[in-house]
């Protein structure tokens, strides 16, 4: 009977202490007693954690904090500053900021800081930044107190609220720095919800809360970002337990739709894939070559590309603002699949099929090369489907898989952009001539002239009217060959709750953790 009794005793500190076990190492679970609630989840890897360097990633966004930010409607609202006032006829905005906000180092947060940082957004010429751009318009930033700035524009510009929710950096720590190349890149101090805590390089970098961030405070306490920049593999750390959450393909998506383990969190994106040509490069700079682009969107089967490629999670692109409801154009050609009219098209533009089924024009085939990198499945993917449905047609489109893009060489890429909030914020960059983050060097005179008109009113109805013309001329002379919008498609384990399926998010499906103080672990 003692023994009976010892081996009861000895059986049940042993079940105790794997439960203990399991509480400690247990991936995303809320440990024992006061240990941290952890959320572990998967990205790509980073260059830099400053925010206005970095302005599509999560990691800024949970670091830093701008005067706005978005709500899950995408509406601008108020954040480090406290209120604000518009004079139209000045153009000057008048921020009061918050008075109980300090950085991650306990020093505290000032107009200094807003002015600092807009100050290097405008003025700055070695900024490596693609929104400089969108602050050309501030004529002067004045700190009137500590917790007063004003912002002077010199023309009007409809989009700077959006705008301005761009993160804050400490001036106290980069005033006289080059900001391109400091050290705080990567050891970043904001006033966020999360403050920084280790980066290893590679393989993750964690955060902890901010236990004296100014609004209300996340459940989670401490996030590790591991970097897993292959889809595939980000799957894979799901199903063993290696993290918690992560955006995955549809395809990858599709296998955690039936398990009891998991959610999937299924948002609309304004993210859509396009096959982006470079005119830098002499092939897209003749003349009968660039003639090409409103016509090839002819001879590709887009909803295949959705059905097949995306797993019906997705929808066939035709414009740059298609996901904005209230400036989109329907009334444009949508260049769906139409073999018929693309054959008409391409002899009209002096194209006739050669012996080998290729098109030829002056004895030159019609053929390029379209850059996907190789960690990205779906571009991948989508390249090759299109590259055999153009094929069938006559052009012939070499699919070249690489680990990062060559800018200086390429001649055609599969290209992601989106404009989840102002219309301004994805068009005006990218496509004005020369315009802070237009790498394919595309101009076209009546795009620059609608964009700027587009920016440059507050009244909604000449916006409209201008958003329209930028649609109509874009349309006739694309930057690119839309291809489709795609949905972000998170995995996450059953106990997370918290994500917002119905926020429209941006380009990779960013913005998830725009709510990440109402996220908890069960």
């Amino acid at each position: 009977m003692k023994r009976l009794k010892h081996f009861l005793v000895y059986a049940m500190a042993v079940v105790m202490a794997l439960a203990c076990l399991v509480a400690v190492t247990g991936c995303g679970t809320e440990k024992s007693g006061s240990a941290e609630k952890t959320l572990t989840f998967a990205s790509s890897d980073y260059k830099t954690l400053n925010a206005i360097l970095n302005t599509h990633d999560e990691l800024p966004s949970l670091i830093f904090s701008g005067l706005m930010k978005h709500d899950g409607k995408g509406n601008a609202v108020c954040d480090l500053a406290s209120k604000y006032e518009f004079d139209e006829a000045t153009l000057t905005y008048t921020f009061h900021l918050r008075d109980n906000v300090t950085w991650h180092d306990g020093k505290p947060f000032t107009a200094k800081d807003v002015k600092f940082t807009l100050d290097q957004l405008r003025n700055n010429k070695d900024l490596e930044s693609e929104t400089t751009d969108s602050y050309k318009d501030i004529k002067d930033v004045v700190v009137v107190d500590d917790h007063t700035v004003k912002i002077v524009l010199s023309k009007p510009n409809a989009a700077m609220l959006d705008n301005l929710a761009i993160g804050i950096l400490p001036e106290h720590l980069l005033a006289g720095k080059d900001i391109m190349n400091d050290g705080f890149n990567q050891n970043p101090v904001g006033t966020g919800r999360y403050k920084f805590v280790s980066w290893d390089k590679g393989q993750s970098v964690v955060l902890t809360r901010n236990d004296a961030y100014y609004g209300k405070k996340p459940n989670i306490e401490k996030i590790v970002c591991k970097i897993i920049p292959n889809e595939n593999a980000k799957a894979a750390q799901l199903k063993s337990g290696g993290i918690d959450f992560a955006l995955l393909n549809a395809k990858d998506a599709k296998a955690f739709r039936d398990n009891k383990d998991f959610t999937v969190f299924d948002f609309k994106t304004a993210d859509f894939r396009a096959i982006g040509v470079s005119y830098k490069n002499p092939f897209w700079q003749n003349p009968d070559h660039k003639a090409l682009l409103p016509v090839l969107g002819y001879a590709i089967d887009k909803q295949a590309i959705v059905d097949s490629v995306l797993e019906g999670e997705g929808t066939p692109a035709y414009s740059p603002l298609q996901m904005n409801k209230e400036y989109n154009l329907e009334s444009v050609d949508k260049r769906e699949y139409n073999p018929e009219l693309f054959k008409q098209k391409m002899a009209e533009l002096g194209w006739t099929l050669g012996s080998d089924g290729i098109y030829e024009k002056n004895g030159e085939k019609l053929s390029f090369s379209v850059e996907a990198r190789d960690f990205e499945v779906e571009r991948v993917d989508m390249a090759k489907l299109v590259s055999a449905q153009f094929k069938k047609l006559g052009v012939d489109m070499k699919v070249d898989i690489v680990p990062k893009f060559k800018w200086k060489e390429l001649q055609s890429l599969v290209i992601g952009q989106a404009a989840p909030f102002d219309p301004d914020q994805g068009t005006y960059d990218f496509f004005v001539t020369k315009a802070s983050a237009n790498y394919t060097a595309y101009s076209n005179p009546a795009v620059d002239a609608a964009l700027a008109k587009a920016r440059g009113t507050y009244d909604v109805n000449v916006r409209k009217e201008a958003y329209n013309e930028f649609q109509k001329a874009w349309n006739e002379d694309p930057a690119f060959i839309m291809l489709a919008y795609l949905h972000g498609n998170y995995v996450g384990t059953n106990k997370i709750t918290g994500p917002t399926t119905d926020t429209i998010l941006g380009h990779h499906a960013a913005g998830v953790f725009w709510n990440i103080e109402d996220w908890d672990i069960k």
